[in-house]
């Protein structure tokens, strides 16, 4: 019997470490073997600077183990560009409050969106602008509309993933399928057409650029920022 109930603690214990969650911030060695990387540690902000900058807002701060945004931070992006990559990212907006992940993001215009597809964060319960379902959270905002099961309530940690290989555009949020389409493709161009972008020339055209964070003027935070070029 005792031999019993210890050979249980064994596979017991086993099975609590394979299954144990990486600590925020941090890789697993199956990520760094992987080769995925941090773009934040928990700690500092040197992946990123603001938009049309070369140094970053103080007004971004840290805030246990998460960037947060403070009022008037301004929109922020990745040092490096991307082209083909898999990123995960955790946020938490504040109630009533509204921000966003841009991906080919670059400089060329006036500002952050002008030329950059944009993954809605917003509190869809008390944000006025909820009343459009593509701009709801996980939305690729104005184009295509994520499912409401996708979202957690404001002042909850929401998970993100997006990938993008060759213009194919993936979205997950907390592991629901929210969006897969090709950027360029007939849909994707009719779907820019019946939007507030179809007269915005260069709109998604790069073919590689930052990541970036929305300042839309409310408190959002961010941690486990992670990617993986493919």
């Amino acid at each position: 019997m005792l031999k019993s109930i210890s050979m249980l603690s064994i596979a017991l214990a086993f099975s609590s470490s394979a299954f144990a969650k990486t600590p925020d911030n941090q890789l697993s060695k199956e990520e760094q073997s992987a080769g995925w990387q941090l773009l934040f540690d928990g700690k500092d902000m040197s992946h990123w600077r603001n938009f049309k900058s070369e140094t970053l807002s103080p007004k971004w701060t840290i805030d246990n183990g998460a960037m947060l945004l403070t009022k008037g931070g301004g929109d922020i992006l990745t040092k490096k560009v991307y082209r083909n990559f898999d990123l995960q990212i955790d946020w938490k907006i504040s109630t009533k409050g509204n921000s966003g992940i841009f991906v080919l993001a670059d400089e060329t215009g006036s500002m952050i969106y002008s030329h950059a597809p944009e993954i809605q964060i917003i509190d869809n319960e008390e944000h006025p602008d909820n009343k459009i379902d593509s701009h709801l959270a996980g939305s690729l905002y104005d184009l295509f509309a994520a499912p409401t099961t996708a979202h957690k309530p404001a002042n909850n940690w929401n998970s993100v993933r997006i990938r993008m290989q060759d213009k194919h555009l993936q979205v997950w949020q907390n592991g629901i399928s929210t969006l897969s389409i090709v950027i360029g493709s007939t849909t994707w161009n009719t779907l820019v057409a019946n939007s507030k972008f179809a007269t915005w020339s260069n709109f998604a055209a790069a073919e590689q650029g930052h990541i970036g964070l929305q300042d839309h003027g409310d408190k959002v935070w961010f941690k486990n920022i992670k990617i993986k070029e493919l």
